[in-house]
């Protein structure tokens, strides 16, 4: 079964990823940039650039960094390797307890539960970038090579054709680390499509339909295995294929006589799988704002990088694991090419940009036949998520209560000053075809008749059609009264006007409540389709 974690990745794996249970790795965890990611939402005509932050990647040491330094020190658990133990121990030396040692410390621990969560003939991917790729395959080194693994590969993925940075030249790759655990490792052969030089310098030959060739030898001259002596078209010589053979590939139009007499057969291009692929990879274009799969998640990674990866290092029914999933791209890929997987992600804002995308291109099936984990059931797990305090992320209670009640269709909104409280906003449609906002705000702690108050006058001050206001608690009666004193929407499109200021619990929402009016567009970019339907209605892969 597929399965789909939120919550922090090292707790996940301990608790619920068994030993040697998972075929293929890949993860493209935080580079340590000390940057801010936003996810970019649809342009809905009403800020130019909508955003709201999906993941924070600046470090602190703190006293997570202090434990996690600690476990690996003391060995907690027989965890670790001697290698990682004296690596640790010597980059603390010299690097001192810093943001750079708390990053390392982290990607260490979580590293370390990979490889043994990964079969002996499994293999990992780890993407980075110059920033830290250093520290980090001296970390993977330990972890697998000092175990029996190896390194397979330095991959250098050409992820732009331009960049200009002061100082130096400009940083245009990322680096991708492939290891394996053992030996003994799933290969398969994968092909890189042949430049545009390369099929001029070698497929000169045009025939009368546009099909172009490169010709190739067709004697058998100096090949241990021998051929067959005859003649063909006044040439003798010793050729690799037998006669019956050449007069048919000279009836296919596949022979090519030379001026000299010679006999040569033709190789199409369109029947070449193209080249085997390299540790350069400069065919695989990043997501730009053009691209039919952007979904405006900031560190999305194209379906190409991950569909060529998961080609190379597993087959069909093996089990794909991503700690760091993000956007969901190894899930979707790994889906469409017929394996399990699993993924991981701490923000809830990612989790339900999954759920969407999966939805949006397999359909609603594979929502419910996969397995959702940790993410609230009831009210008690509802209020420890809104009383979590170690989440290097903020808002995560908001995210989820939001985004669940709106069917992951509305926009997280960070917090600023001149939001009086707005934590999220969604639109709906007006009679007219255009579009009404609605303003989402939620209280983890107890909602009062001033926080309805508040919400009214934002809805009014902005001029949007109405507010959602969503409470842990059940609402006061003087809050109930508040909200029913703010009228009706005014959208000629609902023969019966929803309430202008609505209250809804976490409790409705875990009952399965859920916003009914109209959206007018989905703010976050919907996946494209990838499946077909049959005569009878069953959707199944391309």
């Amino acid at each position: 079964m597929n399965k789909l974690f939120y919550g922090d990745n090292l707790d996940i794996m301990r608790r619920f990823i068994p030993d040697e249970s998972v075929d293929l790795c890949y993860i493209d965890p935080p580079f340590n940039s000390k940057r801010n990611y936003n996810q970019i939402y649809n342009n809905v005509g009403l800020e130019d650039a909508a955003q709201a932050q999906a993941f924070v990647d600046t470090w602190v040491w703190d006293d997570a960094a202090e434990y996690g330094l600690s476990e690996i020190k003391t060995n907690e658990g027989q965890r670790y390797s001697l290698q990682t133990f004296y690596l640790i121990a010597g980059l603390e030396k010299t690097l001192g307890r810093g943001t750079l040692l708390a990053y390392i410390v982290s990607l260490t621990r979580r590293l370390n539960e990979i490889r043994r969560a990964l079969k002996r003939t499994g293999s990992f991917y780890l993407h980075c970038d110059p920033t830290a790729s250093h520290y980090l395959k001296l970390i993977c080194d330990t972890i697998f090579v000092s175990r029996g693994g190896n390194i397979l590969n330095e991959i250098i993925w050409q992820r732009t054709n331009t960049h200009n940075d002061a100082g130096g030249f400009g940083n245009v790759h990322d680096v991708i680390f492939a290891y394996s655990c053992s030996d003994k490792r799933a290969l398969n052969k994968i092909y890189q499509p042949y430049t545009q030089e390369y099929i001029e310098q070698r497929y000169k030959g045009v025939d009368a339909d546009g099909r172009r060739w490169m010709d190739d030898n067709l004697t058998a001259k100096g090949l241990s295995g021998g051929g067959y002596d005859y003649e063909y078209k006044g040439k003798l010589s010793l050729w690799r294929v037998p006669l019956e053979k050449m007069i048919e590939l000279d009836k296919q139009n596949r022979l090519y006589f030379t001026n000299k007499g010679g006999i040569r057969i033709k190789r199409y291009l369109d029947e070449m799988p193209g080249l085997p692929a390299n540790d350069v990879w400069t065919d695989i274009f990043p997501i730009n704002s053009q691209a039919k799969e952007r979904l405006g998640y900031p560190t999305q990674k194209p379906e190409a990088l991950l569909d060529r990866i998961i080609r190379a290092s597993s087959n069909e029914g093996d089990t794909v694991f991503d700690a760091y999933c993000g956007c969901g791209t190894t899930a979707a890929v790994a889906h469409r090419l017929n394996r399990k997987w699993i993924g991981v992600d701490i923000t809830y804002q990612s989790i339900s940009l999954i759920l969407k995308r999966l939805e949006d291109t397999y359909g609603k099936e594979v929502i419910e036949s996969m397995e959702l984990s940790g993410v609230p059931k009831d009210l008690e797990s509802a209020r420890a998520l809104a009383e979590k305090q170690d989440d290097r992320t903020r808002k995560e209670f908001e995210k989820w209560a939001i985004l669940t009640y709106s069917n992951n269709r509305a926009m997280i909104n960070e917090k600023k000053g001149a939001d009086k409280g707005i934590d999220g906003r969604a639109f709906v449609l007006t009679h007219t075809g255009g579009a009404q906002e609605i303003l989402f705000s939620a209280k983890s702690g107890k909602a009062q008749a001033s926080h309805v108050r508040d919400l009214r006058g934002t809805v009014e001050r902005e001029g949007a059609a109405g507010g959602i206001l969503i409470t842990l608690a059940s609402p006061t009666s003087p809050m109930i009264q508040e909200a029913k004193s703010a009228g009706l929407i005014d959208n000629q499109l609902f023969t019966s006007p929803p309430e202008k200021i609505k209250i809804v619990t976490v409790e409705e929402i875990l009952s399965g409540a859920r916003f009914q009016l109209p959206f007018a567009f989905d703010v976050v970019k919907s996946a494209e389709l990838d499946v077909k339907q049959s005569k009878q209605g069953v959707l199944f892969d391309d």
